[in-house]
């Protein structure tokens, strides 16, 4: 059996799996996330329906026991759900986020706090739907930061914003042509995209990070960078220096870990 098949029977069985499991959770759902170096508490959100029954599936169907952390960044975050890590080969770099995807779900009241809990993504060049990955997430540690440093980060959010909408807009325009079976040049492809660009910024309000949230940034920490491009859809209550334990270890060039933090069990507590 080749590769290629493996991948294919593997994501199968799992979105089989995953759509056939029973039972979604209801309000205010609870889960552990059991580790080798300690217990996580996560709270889902229910403003975000779609990633928190995703993801109460992938419990319900055992999917995470025996993967590994296979990304930590110190100050920033620590990420997990990568199917390939459960063979536990040295040869693979688990670092896909190319299983199924779910649409985003952005909500200005979920930002990239300390704890929060986050769905991981292939890049806006690829992905300027900002889909999330269906198994891959991340929590994150942050810093703290000045206001100057806000403002930075909102440039930047801005900025991502625009850039994978005009991504957007010249692969709709580049299927249509494709579809009309028309013959044109790729600068007539941007020449229309930026037309339909330029009317998409004539009503575009910029992001703006909230007094409140700028509060909690600058006591608490967090990295507000991602907000409005990533999908937040939970936050931790109970463990963040665990969060801050995992996040310590030694990792190689890849950021990956030099020794194996593994998800010996994720349960739900209360939904």
């Amino acid at each position: 059996m080749n590769l290629y098949f493996k991948k294919s029977v593997f994501l199968f069985s799992l979105v089989c799996t995953i759509s056939c499991n029973a039972p979604i959770g209801n309000e205010n759902t609870t889960v552990s996330i059991k580790t080798t170096l300690g217990d996580i508490k996560i709270k889902l959100y229910d403003g975000t329906p779609l990633h928190r029954d995703n993801f109460i599936r992938l419990i319900n169907s055992g999917f995470y026991e025996g993967i590994s952390f296979h990304r930590i960044i110190k100050n920033f975050m620590i990420q997990a759900g990568d199917p390939a890590t459960k063979t536990g080969s040295s040869k693979i770099l688990p670092d896909s986020v190319k299983t199924y995807t779910i649409p985003a779900e952005f909500n200005d009241q979920y930002f990239h706090k300390k704890g929060a809990f986050a769905a991981a993504r292939q890049a806006n060049d690829v992905n300027p739907q900002m889909r999330s990955s269906g198994t891959q997430f991340y929590i994150v540690q942050g810093v703290k930061l000045s206001d100057d440093e806000l403002n930075l980060a909102e440039q930047r959010i801005n900025s991502n914003m625009k850039q994978s909408r005009f991504t957007s807009l010249m692969k709709e325009t580049s299927d249509s042509v494709r579809l009309a079976a028309k013959t044109i040049t790729d600068a007539q492809i941007q020449e229309i995209a930026s037309v339909k660009m330029f009317q998409y910024l004539t009503t575009y309000k910029d992001y703006k990070i909230s007094e409140e949230q700028r509060n909690v940034y600058k006591t608490s920490g967090g990295t507000p960078r991602l907000d409005a491009t990533y999908t937040v859809f939970g936050e931790v209550i109970e463990g963040l220096d665990i969060i801050d334990k995992i996040a310590e270890v030694p990792t190689d060039s890849n950021d990956k870990p030099l020794n194996d933090i593994k998800i010996i069990k994720i349960k739900i507590i209360r939904n």
